[in-house]
């Protein structure tokens, strides 16, 4: 049976087949054969599903954020034909506008963006003539609207439930962030190891209370 997983890897791998991928390649450009057949899938897959919206992010880690709220708020977005899709980075948002988009599947798109790409987002969206109504800014990213949402205090909290305090405690201590500030020390932290974004992407949506969901993502989410 179908399910989103496998429309959301056949648009990942329908993104990054053209020459030189994803990166390379801006709408309107020739996939190559591997492109093109995962591009076949994704249609098909869309078709079946059904898909009418994909939510376009910048990595996993907001991913994992964005699902778990939607699960906190009683919602099955894959049911309600909502792709939930990392990208893999900001810079290929023209790319997946151009083949998720008008010129490409013709589904509706939505995402969130960081203050710094903002502009990058305009001017991939209107290269792929997509509408940008329901992208929503983050200050710095994600993970900083979370921690200032929760509070350093109450994430430190779940860092101590998921054993991390000792590293956490380390890491605050070195000389490079001294003149940061809480904030700013955590949201760094959760950089620091491979993987640890992704998990605590979940763990601070899961986190949140219904009145200190960040304004970007209730107004996703309010857009799905």
């Amino acid at each position: 049976m179908a399910d989103m997983r496998a429309f959301r890897n056949a648009v990942t791998e329908w993104a990054a087949g053209g020459p030189g991928g994803a990166a390379a390649d801006g709408p309107g450009t020739a996939p190559g054969a591997r492109g093109e057949a995962a591009g076949e899938v994704a249609g098909e897959l869309a078709w079946l599903l059904p898909v009418r919206t994909v939510v376009l992010l910048e990595g996993p880690s907001d991913v994992a954020a964005v699902e778990a709220l939607a699960e906190r708020t009683g919602r099955d977005l894959a049911a309600e034909g909502v792709c939930v899709l990392s990208m893999g980075g900001a810079m290929n948002i023209a790319r997946y506008a151009g083949l998720l988009g008008p010129p490409g599947l013709g589904l509706a798109l939505a995402g969130l963006c960081d203050e710094r790409e903002r502009g990058f987002y305009d001017r991939g969206l209107e290269r792929a003539h997509a509408s940008g109504r329901n992208f929503f800014v983050c200050v710095s990213d994600l993970e900083d609207e979370l921690v200032r949402a929760l509070g350093v205090p109450r994430v430190e909290e779940v860092v101590r439930v998921e054993g991390d305090l000792p590293a956490w405690r380390t890491f605050v201590r070195q000389p490079a962030q001294r003149d940061r500030s809480p904030r700013q020390r955590m949201r760094r932290f959760l950089g620091t190891k491979k993987g640890r974004k992704i998990r605590y992407g979940r763990l601070l949506a899961e986190a949140l209370d219904p009145a200190q969901v960040p304004v970007p993502l209730r107004r996703l989410l309010t857009s799905l």
